[in-house]
Formats: C-alpha cells, structure tokens, sequence
C-alpha cells in the first residue's frame, strides 16, 4: 500500500474539491500504479470579506466562517488505466453571523450566532479510467476522465432550518410579494454554508491532463457538479472548475523529489435554489492564482502545498467569502 500525505493551505475561496483531493495529490506527473492507495489532505478555507454584489463592503455585524476540511481519501487502482477512491470528509467549521429569526406568532428577533460545526460531510466515490498515457524517459502525457457520485452522508440540519424561515418569511408577505428567497436573511453567512452535507446525491464529473519533459510539466484539471434537490427540497448550484499551470521538478531523485507549480483556477457557481425559486445572493465567479509546492519522498508519500489568493470575485447578493 502506497500512503500520501497532502496538506492544501486554502486562502482564496474553494469549495468543492472531491478531485482536488483525490487525483491533485502529489502525483505530479500524472502516472498511477495498480494497488491500494491512501490520500491524507487538509483544506483550510477562511471566508472573512462581505461581498455584495461583486464589491467588498463593511458590514456592522461582521460574519465569518473558518473552514478546516481533513479528507480521508482510501482508493485501489486496478491497473495504470482503472482506479476508484473513496473521499470522506470530516469538517470543521468556527463561525460567527448576525441574522434574524422569524416567528408566526411573535415579533422578529435579531440574534447573534458564535459556535462550530464539527463532523463527516457528504462521502463520495469516484473513479478514474486513463484514455491517453504516454511514458517515456524523458517524457509523458496523461489524460483521465472521473466521474462519481456524492452521497447525503453529512448532517443537513442547517438547511432544513434556513428553508423553515423562508417559508415563515414568505407567509408573513402580501400574497404574490416579488421577494428574493433568501431575502429573509441580512447576513453575509446563510446557515446552509455551515451544513455538513446537502442531503442529495450528486454528480461529480471530471478531466484531468499531466504533461512532463524532463524537469518540466504541465498539469489541468476539468471539474463539474452536478446538483439535485436535497434537504427539504434545497438545491445546491451546480458547480465548473477549470485549473491548471505550469512547474517544474527542482529536485528529481530516486528516493524524493521536490517541485514548483504556478496554478490558475477558474471557478464559478450558479444560484442555489429553495422553495422552487434561484437565489440571487448564492451565485458567485471567481479567478484564483496559487504558487504550488510538491514534495514526494521515495515513492511512499508527498506533500502538496498551495496557496491560494484571489484575483477577480465578481458574486451575486450579500456573500461572505
């Protein structure tokens, strides 16, 4: 059994990244081995500026979350061409928000939210199968395309309760009221960002490309999820990634190596939904730049470290990113 060590240090935003944790991971030239495999990585995530409506804004009642996803990634590769991984998740999030909480029968509330969320989100199983691979000494190239699904594993409590109050909200306007349905809430940080899981099976697709000669390599990644209603009827949007850059191998030697990788990530995701209406203030595009360092000891484990920093977030509504 192989056994590989990532750490990601996010700070840019990053959300779904079942892949990235599973076939990002320290295989920098893109080429597997048959046999069990173990991925260990940590993704950290502070979303700390209020957006609204693609401009950061100073909120009187600031809200944050701290992200911190471990991911337990267990997988066997049949042969270089067939694998399959299992990603688990196990979250901890450390947030404050500001909202208000609606009621039939009395008066609003204005209340202040300080805690964590800890525990495994939603679980998913992915499989890879090699359509191009070229290896040779001095070169290599690598195409693979994924594909899999999320399953509801993680608690979704938390969006249960968000679709509650705008069902209370709703009954509580005229009838036929033109209103956002999210329009309920003022904060930047909605309680469906602090639900483990969604409560819906997903679709996570993907294509990835390795590319090396000599100490040069190019690697890109293609990533999309497809979204299906979940908890109480609430939809997630569907997500595009699309990352990739160029590096090299500083240090090339049979017992470790060392590299460096410029990435550019695109990422956009569309409006969630609830009570059958999109959401104006869930939508968000964004172009991130991450300086990636890969280290691989012997051909047991690795170290993949990038940071990430934003360059262009353009969103929708009252976001916390």
């Amino acid at each position: 059994m192989r056994f590989l060590f990532v750490l990601f240090l996010t700070l840019g935003a990053a959300r779904a990244c079942e892949l990235c944790a599973i076939y990002n991971a320290g295989n920098v030239a893109g080429e597997s081995e048959a046999g069990f495999i173990f991925t260990l990585s940590e993704q950290y995530v502070p979303y700390r500026n209020t957006m609204l409506r693609g401009k950061e804004v100073t909120d009187p009642n600031p809200s944050f979350v701290d992200s911190s996803v471990t991911h337990l990634v267990p997988g066997y590769n049949f042969s270089s061409r067939f694998g399959i991984n299992l990603n688990i998740p196990i979250t901890y999030l450390d947030f404050k928000r500001s909202d208000i909480r609606y009621s039939t029968t009395a008066p609003p509330v204005f209340y202040t939210e300080k805690g964590t969320e800890f525990g495994i989100g939603d679980v998913a199983l992915i499989g890879r199968a090699t359509v191009l691979q070229i290896t040779q000494m001095r070169y290599g190239l690598v195409v693979n395309l994924l594909g899999g699904v999320k399953f509801p594993t993680g608690e979704s409590g938390r969006i249960k309760s968000e679709v509650d109050q705008s069902r209370i909200f709703q009954s509580l306007l005229p009838p036929g009221t033109p209103h956002d349905p999210l329009g309920h809430s003022p904060s930047s940080v909605h309680e469906h960002q602090l639900a483990l899981g969604s409560g819906s099976y997903d679709g996570v697709l993907g294509l990835t490309l390795n590319s090396r000669f000599d100490r040069w390599f190019f690697n890109a990644q293609f990533q999309y999820y497809l979204r299906t209603h979940g908890e109480s009827d609430f939809k997630f949007g569907d997500e595009i990634i699309v990352a990739g850059g160029p590096g090299a191998f500083l240090i090339l030697e049979k017992s470790y190596t060392l590299s460096l990788q410029a990435n550019a990530t695109y990422d956009s995701m569309g409006r969630d939904e609830l009570l059958g209406q999109p959401s104006d203030r869930t939508c968000s595009t964004e172009w991130l730049e991450s300086p990636a360092a890969a280290m691989t000891p012997s051909c047991l484990s690795s170290s993949n470290a990038p940071q990430y920093s934003s360059i262009g977030v353009p969103s929708s509504g009252g976001q916390c990113i």
